[in-house]
């Protein structure tokens, strides 16, 4: 535990060194190793590290007196705050694939494996009517479809995405350019309560931190980092919510666009994506079947293939009645008896299976599998 508790210091300092992003701390680890070493180094071998000149070298050299590391991490133990490095089980996986992956992540809330299963829904802060219609409507069917949500708690079409997933019973995950105890904006801090509660609030930057203005774009590659895909809901020609959708298709993430009015100023973003080669979106439908089969992503942890992330929220008796349904016209007779359900039963396990969009009826009698 003490060399554990050395690690962490040492990480959590060099992180917090003004002028040390990610990407230069990880050339920085590339060179030296490990947090220790760097901290230890020489100011004149610091600066042959590319990005790394003699103000930041300076600071480097300054932190082990000027940054408190450890009153950080006892004030986030106080406040139930997890810090997470890249070491940590917890860490995101599909996080540590991108080229600059957060050194620190300080989460409040809690993450499950699950949440692999992600989607990103982000948008201008000055919805429409319509867009902020969409983007909840979008949010809450993808959320009863076994998606969390990821948003970055903005004002407007953030904000509808985190609260259709809230109220659709789903996850959603906020990522803040702030830290997690200094919500912005102010008025969205019982929204944040919820979201916490139904999910986590996640930042690179410490708990107390105020946002600036280039922390908000650093944050859209977590955004769209930790999801399988970003879907833009509204975005004027110059948005945040481009950026999200750049960093996503240089991480090799899909990219999907809510189509809006021609003359809509808030639709621009959406319909250049859509030009440039975006999926367009109408319904959740559009979203899971361009993901396709989640079985590598899906974390089950009994062992059983998920081919949708719908899957990982079914009770005993709904996944009995899936087991029996086949890629092929399936009679709801055969459910019953293969199940060894009652009628009623089975009846009320379809239409829950079907509002999940994993099965689709094909008559009154018969259903097919997705």
């Amino acid at each position: 535990m003490p060399n554990q508790d050395a690690d962490l210091i040492d990480t959590v300092r060099l992180s917090l060194v003004d002028g040390v992003g990610p990407r230069i701390r990880r050339r920085l680890l590339d060179r030296f190793g490990d947090p220790a070493t760097v901290l230890a180094a020489a100011p004149s071998v610091l600066r042959e590290v590319e990005g790394v000149g003699p103000k930041v070298a300076e600071r480097i050299i300054r932190a082990g007196d000027e940054i408190d590391a450890e009153a950080e991490i006892a004030f986030c133990r106080s406040h139930d705050i997890a810090i997470l490095t890249e070491a940590h089980a917890e860490y995101p996986r599909a996080l540590r694939e991108i080229p600059d992956p957060p050194g620190l992540l300080f989460v409040r809330g809690t993450l499950k494996a699950a949440d692999a299963l992600g989607i990103g829904i982000v948008g201008t802060r000055h919805g429409t009517a319509y867009g902020l219609r969409q983007a909840e409507r979008l949010a809450a069917s993808l959320a009863r479809a076994g998606l969390t949500i990821i948003s970055g708690l903005a004002r407007g079409i953030d904000a509808a995405a985190h609260r259709g997933a809230i109220d659709a019973g789903g996850r959603t995950l906020g990522i803040l350019a702030s830290g997690v105890m200094n919500i912005y904006p102010p008025e969205h801090d019982k929204l944040a309560d919820l979201v916490a509660a139904n999910g986590a609030l996640i930042s690179e930057q410490p708990p107390r931190s105020s946002p600036l203005a280039g922390t908000f774009p650093q944050r859209n590659r977590i955004i769209s980092g930790m999801s399988l895909g970003v879907i833009v809901v509204e975005a004027a020609e110059r948005s945040g919510a481009l950026i999200t959708a750049r960093h996503a298709m240089e991480q090799g993430r899909d990219v999907f666009a809510v189509p809006g009015n021609v003359d809509s100023r808030a639709s621009r973003g959406c319909h250049r994506l859509l030009r440039d080669g975006a999926i367009l979106v109408e319904s959740a439908d559009d979203v899971l079947g361009e993901l396709g089969p989640l079985v590598e992503a899906a974390p089950c942890d009994d062992g059983r293939k998920v081919h949708h992330p719908a899957e990982l929220l079914l009770n005993d008796v709904e996944q009995k009645v899936l087991d029996v349904i086949r890629g092929e016209a399936t009679s709801i007779d055969e459910i019953v008896v293969q199940s060894g359900l009652l009628v009623p039963q089975v009846l009320a396990t379809i239409s829950v299976l079907e509002m999940r969009h994993l099965i689709r009826r094909l008559s009154g009698t018969t259903v097919i599998r997705l």
